[in-house]
């Protein structure tokens, strides 16, 4: 009995919700976005929005061509959060949540005879009965059962909406071998570009690898990694495995020029700075990135002394904004991250005996801001984007609605 995970993918996530709290939306391809401008992109699309070739990312006017009845709907972040909070609560009632992976996304442990195939797909089939009748029959899952959650998550993907696949261990890595690697959690646009330029586009290409060249090929410890999930093999994740804090912003029409984007970019900063602290992290590098109208992105990077400092986070994205190109490009999005993460038992600590008294501003700081609001207190540098930077989700990061505003 080799099954131990039990991955519930909800399909549409974004959309789905707006089909369940809004019965007229059902059944209708429907994109989700962050404003209602041609200009702007889907940040999520129906599963009847998905036939026609409408995804996330596909620009509003380009869905439009793609799906002539669509409609759109401006996303409501705060209803998102409450339906992922239930549907969390729900499953947990049939079978144990190891772990929420993102806001669509969450893991179960199978333990016992839980494991054995027939009882797995039995709890799979209640999960989803439960989700249908106590949090909305239009949420619809994809659930995948597998050895680690690796494989529960590849086997979610493979059929879609409404799916459900087991992967035994004793089925691996064949099972998998005519999937193209990109389709492999973890593997992005230039993982993938690494791998084709080593001869390796399938599954099967991946598992004729060694270990020690799945090593060389990742640059490190990942390969190794990679080598032992395809096959299977139990997996024992860090507790807490963030690697960033990030936050980005589509820009309104009316806003995009070069003062308003890095009000914006300044916004982001310090709302992610009160994360950083919230998280107990001190960041050691800040990054920025700009998306332009015409699909091209300009982006840089500084390190930093590790640091929860509001003021220092800026004094740098002051510096990364002077390096920006100063063209006639027109800027359609913003985006910051911090990364290069140390805990509080490994922070250096200033040499500087000031770094306690900032400590305690920003943490009355941030309680202020917890309890009144965004706007409660900020920077003067980002007055002028005040009503931006508001709350958003990213798919891997379930925002508190106190902190997160």
């Amino acid at each position: 009995m080799t099954l131990r995970s039990l991955l519930v993918d909800f399909n549409s996530y974004f959309a789905s919700v707006e089909q369940q709290v809004e019965p007229r939306l059902r059944g209708k391809p429907l994109g989700v976005v962050p404003m209602l401008a041609d200009t702007t992109v889907c940040i999520a699309a129906s599963v009847e929005a998905k036939t026609f070739g409408v995804k996330t990312g596909t620009k509003v006017a380009e869905a439009r061509r793609l799906c002539p009845g669509i409609e759109f709907v401006i996303a409501r972040h705060e209803v998102y959060i409450e339906y992922h909070h239930r549907a969390v609560a729900v499953v947990d009632t049939v079978v144990p949540v190891r772990a929420v992976l993102s806001i669509d996304e969450m893991d179960c442990e199978l333990t016992g005879r839980w494991r054995e195939p027939a009882r797995a797909l039995e709890t799979a089939k209640k999960v989803k009965t439960a989700i249908a009748s106590q949090v909305g029959e239009y949420l619809r899952t994809s659930i995948g059962i597998g050895p680690n959650t690796f494989i529960a998550k590849t086997a979610s993907d493979m059929v879609k909406p409404d799916g459900l696949v087991l992967i035994e261990q004793s089925e691996l890595p064949e099972r998998l071998f005519d999937l193209e690697v990109r389709a492999l959690s973890g593997v992005g646009k230039q993982m993938e570009k690494r791998l084709h330029a080593h001869g390796i586009r399938t599954v099967r290409d991946l598992a004729a690898k060694s270990r020690d060249e799945m090593r060389a090929i990742w640059g490190g410890i990942g390969g190794g990694i990679m080598w032992s999930r395809i096959r299977g093999e139990e997996q024992h994740e860090r507790e807490n495995d963030t690697s960033s804090i990030s936050h980005s912003s589509v820009l309104g029409p009316d806003n995009r020029n070069p003062e308003h984007a890095f009000a914006v970019l300044n916004r982001l900063t310090q709302k992610a700075a009160m994360r950083l602290r919230k998280a107990g992290f001190y960041a050691s590098r800040l990054s920025i990135d700009l998306k332009y109208l015409d699909g091209g992105h300009w982006g840089a990077e500084m390190r930093l002394v590790d640091t929860q400092d509001t003021k220092t986070f800026l004094h740098a994205l002051e510096k990364l904004w002077s390096k920006r190109p100063r063209d006639s490009r027109t800027i359609l999005r913003v985006g910051m991250a911090y990364s290069d993460f140390v805990g509080e038992g490994d922070h250096t600590g200033s040499l500087f005996a000031a770094e306690d008294k900032s400590k305690s501003l920003y943490s009355t700081l941030d309680k202020l801001n917890s309890r009144f609001g965004k706007q409660a207190v900020y920077f003067a540098s980002a007055h002028k984007a005040r009503d931006r930077g508001g709350l958003h989700i990213a798919f891997n990061h379930i925002p508190d609605p106190k902190t997160d505003k």
